[in-house]
């Protein structure tokens, strides 16, 4: 399963969006590039996932007794570095390959684990909610559509009732689309597209209109100008409304 070939014209062959097929056509080991945590196709650096990782651990306030779900977890590779924060950790994401890697490379038994299923669906059907006390989803909220965005929300409100804190990492600030786009370009189609670059654009405003409408208060963060995506994109924080 895990024998694949790396294709350079794949990035191309595929959209932004795929995580089942386009993870397969990349090297076992390219653990950042099959989950597209890239910079023109080349993978981040370790001072760029530091600061990812310093940043989570801070926003979710982290500590040993929690129990941390990683919504969208794609390859475990991320949520590798905060095994250690907390007791326990349950990754869920769609696609089979990557859980696959995750399995594979990061699993520990009843210390991280993880599971095929989409985030909507996992959410809703998860025997015991109340064991997760703290939720994370990185790099891919903004790839929902958003019915299941809606979805995943209102059902960690309602049903994950130890959870006080939620974090969505890097969604992409619609306010600041222009940074992103090169000029000229026509991209008012793809801002609303989970299947576009990079899924669905939320202003500051519509992210706390969607927080609000689901049961949770945002608070909104920003990387510093040393972060390669901080100049359009930001971290929601979701905590618990009274």
């Amino acid at each position: 399963m895990m024998n694949t070939v790396t294709d350079p014209t794949a990035a191309q062959a595929f959209p932004k969006s795929d995580y089942k097929e386009y993870p397969k056509t990349l090297a076992a080991d390219d653990l950042w590039g099959q989950v597209r945590r890239t910079i023109h196709g080349k993978p981040v650096s370790e001072e760029q996932i530091a600061m990812i990782v310093a940043a989570i651990r801070a926003r979710l306030a982290l500590a040993r007794d929690d129990v941390l779900l990683d919504l969208a977890c794609g390859n475990g590779a991320l949520g590798s570095y905060l095994a250690g924060d907390c007791a326990a950790m349950f990754g869920v994401d769609y696609s089979d390959y990557l859980v696959g890697v995750a399995q594979q490379r990061f699993a520990l038994p009843g210390r991280s684990e993880f599971m095929v299923q989409d985030a909507a669906s996992y959410v809703e059907s998860e025997p015991d909610p109340g064991r997760y006390t703290k939720v994370l989803c990185y790099g891919s909220f903004s790839f929902f559509p958003a019915d299941d965005a809606r979805r995943v929300l209102a059902t960690l409100a309602r049903r994950f009732t130890n959870v006080r804190r939620v974090l969505l990492g890097n969604l992409p600030d619609r306010d600041r689309a222009a940074g992103f786009y090169p000029p000229g370009k026509d991209y008012a189609a793809e801002l609303d597209d989970p299947a576009a670059q990079i899924g669905i654009w939320r202003s500051a405003a519509q992210m706390r209109e969607l927080a609000a409408a689901t049961g949770w208060r945002l608070e909104i963060a920003r990387m510093g100008d040393d972060f390669y995506a901080a100049k359009y994109r930001y971290d929601a924080i979701l905590h618990r409304l009274a």
